[in-house]
């Protein structure tokens, strides 16, 4: 699609980031930074009220009374017993499950964004290289060995999920052809490979205690997340997210292919393996937070690609803020539409396929720019 007379401003702006004027038009989204700016604000706003009203929400109701309520037992003048648990409820359940889902949704959407940037390839989610195959792996080995071991569950699984990335990247080293397609036919070896040893995990667990766990971790639910979770990924996540909107950019350039991100003056491979790596430690810490969460990656991205354009200066941010709302709104479902909890891999396929459905018979014939 040709720039409309209104964006040229915006591929004005871009082209004082490359130092060739004809490449960096091809760069550019046909879409005014002014609505780009105004939809970040409305999503924005939108996730916050969405994040308040899921406070509300659930099989414990708290009315506005009883949040005035909570907050003076909070405070050391509580007006009847009763708070207590509605207290605990709202404090200790509600508020870390809320924020761990927004930051899980926000991430994962991120890292689909970067990896279909990379890859050119729409179809690409974020575990393409193995990353959730190996952490949900390490999950499983620390549920077996650990019990509820807290550290070693965590640690277990981001630790597996970068090596299961590691492999990915030394098999397509060791080829060193075409790096691009070796890549991602290194990322599905290494799928198999963690996906066939969960199953040995599975076959060889206990069935009434460890392989239980097991199947539910596989399924993936915010219902463990706690305070010390949000404290452990809020760093980490939040800070690979920020090092990614600062490098966003460069993912225009890695779009065009190696040879044009040369002739711009920019090196592939070292950004390339950034944009892996910290897309990798996202999904791994995610993983190894809540189990596995499918679409969100994959569908995510596609929607603010159709609303802002393929441009990533503007369509990263926006597929980041449609991850928390996605999410958001799935678990809340998750815990609200019955007495027992559905799994969040479950709400966010129901929603999330037909979504990706009705996607692409929006888009065909215009293929995927």
């Amino acid at each position: 699609m040709f720039p409309s007379a209104e964006s040229w401003s915006d591929i004005d702006a871009i082209e004082k980031r490359y130092p060739m004027g004809v490449t960096a038009r091809t760069i550019a989204v046909a879409c005014p930074e002014r609505h780009s700016n105004r939809l970040k604000a409305g999503l924005a706003i939108a996730l916050v009220a969405l994040l308040a009203t899921s406070l509300w929400i659930g099989w414990v109701p708290i009315s506005p009374a009883e949040l005035d309520d909570i907050v003076r037992s909070w405070l050391g003048r509580a007006t009847g017993e009763t708070m207590g648990s509605k207290a605990l409820v709202f404090g200790l359940v509600r508020i870390p499950r809320a924020l761990v889902t927004v930051m899980v949704g926000m991430g994962l959407s991120a890292a689909g964004a970067v990896y279909q940037g990379l890859f050119r390839n729409p179809l690409v989610s974020p575990d393409i290289l193995g990353v959730s195959a190996g952490a949900t792996f390490g999950a499983a080995l620390g549920l077996i060995i650990a019990g509820t071991g807290w550290l070693a569950i965590h640690s277990l699984s981001f630790v597996c999920g970068l090596a299961a990335v590691g492999m990915a990247l030394l098999i397509a080293r060791l080829v060193a052809v075409r790096p691009m397609l070796v890549l991602v036919l290194a990322g599905l070896v290494v799928l198999s490979v963690f996906n066939s040893s969960l199953t040995l995990l599975k076959y060889l667990s206990d069935p009434y205690n460890e392989l239980p766990a097991i199947v539910f971790w596989i399924m993936g639910s915010m219902s463990r997340a706690q305070w010390t979770d949000l404290r452990l990924m809020a760093p980490i996540i939040g800070g690979s997210l920020v090092i990614i909107h600062v490098m966003r950019y460069k993912l225009n350039v890695l779009s065009l292919g190696d040879l044009q991100a040369r002739s711009l003056g920019l090196n592939p491979t070292v950004y390339r393996m950034l944009f892996i790596f910290f897309s990798s430690v996202i999904v791994s810490v995610s993983v190894a937070i809540c189990g596995q969460v499918c679409w969100v990656g994959l569908v995510m991205p596609h929607i603010a690609r159709t609303l802002v354009g393929p441009n990533h200066e503007e369509m990263l941010p926006v597929a980041t803020l449609l991850g928390g709302i996605f999410l958001l709104v799935a678990d809340t479902a998750a815990r609200s539409l019955t007495m027992a909890e559905l799994p969040i891999s479950v709400v966010t396929a129901f929603i999330g396929a037909p979504l990706f459905a009705y996607l692409l018979y929006r888009n065909r014939g215009s293929g995927w720019s």
